[in-house]
């Protein structure tokens, strides 16, 4: 995935109060951190920040006073209620080197009529180089039969990329739906009233 440019500017306020002027202004606080350096307190314009941490393991080139920065969004803290970015955490990386992400699984394809897939694994931890970060993995379902398991193993990765999960690791299962107990009993009920009144149709037209 390609990076991300944004220009920062230094922050020098913090607390709630420094954070929530900076939000009003477009502006998100975030912090750089990693390589043995000190942590760098900054600002990054809100709209562009937001269209580039919606894709996993955005990997962002930040401009500061003339010099740019690549790095990683690791922690991006979200709002609950109106979904509205935080505060991000951002990993310093560099060119050719190798980080440990977590991507999404992704499910392709249609699984065997009258079957249903469970994906039980969000995501897969990969060592991927940092300028070469896949979005997501894609797994394929595609014609598996009732008691089919995809395990990690089995993932096709994207190139470049090492798998750190689990080979064994069950990724997506793939089963026929059965009734469950509550359903059963609905079922059995609906069927003792359909005779009861069928029962007291047939005594009233008798009568």
């Amino acid at each position: 995935m390609a990076e991300t440019k944004l220009v920062a500017t230094a922050r020098t306020e913090f607390g709630k109060g420094a954070a929530r002027r900076l939000r009003r202004a477009h502006q998100i606080p975030a912090v750089l951190y990693g390589h043995g350096t000190a942590p760098v307190h900054v600002a990054l314009p809100g709209h562009e920040l937001m269209l580039a941490v919606k894709h996993s393991n955005a990997l962002l080139a930040i401009e500061l006073d003339g010099k740019t920065t690549l790095a990683l969004a690791k922690d991006v803290q979200v709002e609950p209620v109106h979904q509205v970015i935080e505060h991000v955490d951002l990993l310093i990386v560099r060119r050719g080197e190798k980080v440990t992400v977590d991507v999404p699984v992704h499910v392709v394809g249609e699984s065997a009529s009258g079957t249903i897939h469970v994906v039980e694994t969000q995501s897969l931890s990969l060592e991927a180089e940092a300028t070469h970060l896949p979005e997501a993995v894609e797994v394929s379902i595609e014609g598996l039969e009732d008691g089919a398991i995809v395990h990690a193993g089995d993932v096709t990765l994207p190139a470049g990329t090492t798998l750190l999960t689990d080979a064994e690791h069950i990724v997506v299962t793939v089963s026929v739906p059965h009734a469950s107990a509550e359903d059963l009993a609905a079922e059995e009920a609906a069927a003792e009233l359909a005779a009861e009144q069928s029962a007291h149709s047939a005594a009233a037209a008798e009568a």
